[in-house]
């Protein structure tokens, strides 16, 4: 599994839960607010409110396991030099209440090695502050500002130079606005991975300076709506490979001139989410084969494939989108591709000619006219018409084929005479019965279906005082 799919599957959980990390162990009800980062990270708290998990270069601090943080009779006062420089590579601070940095000497002291910082669900309103912490962790790679309330903060473009280590940025459900967000794309050179979900944007704005390092772009559960808007991404993310969009009420992929525009404006573009999305419109699927490089395609839950069952809709998705070889996670073989677009041919075979789409047209071209599947229903028969004949008589019945032999003896009594026990009966293909001959019905508890039974064919009554022996003469008398 790649990075890029690893961080994907990594935001998602936090997106999902609301809660910014996979190992969060907090509980938010009892954070403390107004504390510093280095407050956390200091002598105040090392090392008795860290919790270690698994990984020994993971570090989660949880202030369920610290609830004396202001009480220095709870722990020692004094920590060695040796324990206060042991800070691991990835340092969780989810939820502590940390509204400041502290001091910045002892945040580069004891940051020195940190690499991934998580700081979702505190209380930072001031890019200051966080300016402050980021410019004192030299190798800082990877930062998580989720859920702290940012909203109509501007960040200074002088102190977004602090940020130009960064490579994966979370700014989940902050309401930052698009101009901080451009003041730190400028800032990032290395910027890969951004993510921008629940924080209500309806509308893009667009950015004079292009990030064209940024690879990912996870933007879901905004309220964008208009094509017009996702467009903008292409100019500002010039190298963009996977784009994430799900949980948008997009309600097209509309272009004048879709082919030339979609190539234009997002040349590298891998894969794309558009889960849960307001597409109703077969052009639009169509549409998306227009990006040069598309190979992975997400459309679940779109109004356009509800009427259809799950089979159905993945094989018009498969027909429609020949490039594509990943849909909604799985894997499209060459023998699913070609099911599906010989299903595509028949599915659209009654339809007018004007009313064809494109794609119909291609596949014509390579299977031909697809004729109409036969329906064959492999169902048992649940009635047939048979002759019964005893002696010289002969008469027609329609009988119930999920009966036994047992219960069909019961219904025979009366007519041929005879009790249930002191009968044989013998079945009698009309197919096959001349040279198979007649075959005796023996077991009571066999249901009649089992003998294949066809309308026409026949059963013949014989008393048991007579001879077991049915010659091939008698399906002539």
């Amino acid at each position: 599994m790649t990075r890029v799919h690893k961080s994907i599957s990594y935001i998602n959980s936090l997106n999902h839960s609301m809660i910014t990390s996979i190992k969060y162990i907090d509980n938010l009800a009892h954070f403390r607010p107004n504390y510093s980062f280095i407050k956390y990270t200091g002598r105040d708290f090392y090392p008795e409110g860290i919790l270690k998990i698994r990984d020994p270069e993971v570090l989660i601090y949880s202030s369920l396991l610290h609830s004396g943080l202001n009480n220095n009779n709870n722990h020692s006062k004094e920590t060695t030099e040796k324990d206060r420089l042991n800070l691991p590579s990835v340092l969780v601070l989810d939820g502590c209440g940390i509204s400041k940095a502290g001091d910045e000497a002892e945040v580069a002291t004891f940051c020195a090695h940190v690499v991934e910082l998580d700081l979702s669900h505190n209380q930072l309103q001031d890019w200051g502050e966080i300016c402050t912490i980021v410019s004192n962790i030299p190798n800082l790679d990877f930062l998580n500002l989720s859920m702290n309330p940012l909203s109509g903060i501007e960040l200074e473009p002088g102190l977004a130079e602090v940020f130009f280590r960064v490579r994966r940025l979370v700014l989940i459900n902050t309401r930052v606005t698009w101009d901080t967000v451009h003041t730190l794309t400028r800032q990032t050179p290395e910027l890969e991975e951004l993510f921008l979900c629940l924080n209500e944007y309806d509308q893009v704005a667009e950015s004079p300076v292009p990030c064209p390092s940024l690879r990912l772009l996870q933007i879901t559960d905004n309220q964008l709506q208009e094509w017009d808007e996702v467009r903008k991404f292409g100019p500002m993310y010039p190298g963009l490979q996977n784009l994430v969009l799900s949980n948008n009420k997009l309600g097209s992929v509309e272009e004048d001139t879709p082919q030339d525009t979609l190539q234009r404006l997002f040349p590298n573009l891998r894969s794309i989410n558009l889960n849960n999305s307001g597409l109703n419109r077969w052009e639009d699927i169509e549409r998306l084969n227009f990006f040069p490089k598309l190979e992975e395609v997400r459309l679940m839950g779109l109004p356009l494939l509800q009427p259809y069952t799950n089979k159905e809709r993945r094989s018009l998705t498969v027909a429609q989108l020949p490039s594509v070889s990943v849909l909604n996670g799985s894997v499209v073989t060459e023998g699913e591709r070609e099911d599906a677009e010989r299903f595509f041919i028949r599915h659209y075979l009654d339809l007018p000619e004007e009313t064809l789409p494109h794609r119909y047209h291609v596949l014509v071209s390579k299977y031909g006219r697809l004729a109409p599947l036969a329906e064959v229903d492999l169902r048992p028969r649940y009635m047939a018409t048979l002759e019964v004949r005893w002696g010289e008589r002969t008469e027609t019945l329609s009988l119930r084929l999920e009966q036994t032999v047992g219960e069909l003896k019961k219904e025979l009594r009366a007519l041929v005479d005879l009790p249930a026990n002191g009968m044989r009966l013998y079945y009698i293909a009309r197919e096959l019965g001349s040279a198979l001959g007649p075959e005796e019905m023996k077991y009571g508890s066999r249901a009649l279906h089992s003998y294949m039974i066809q309308d026409g064919d026949e059963i013949l009554v014989v008393p048991k005082t007579k001879s077991r022996t049915i010659s091939s003469t008698s399906l002539d008398s």
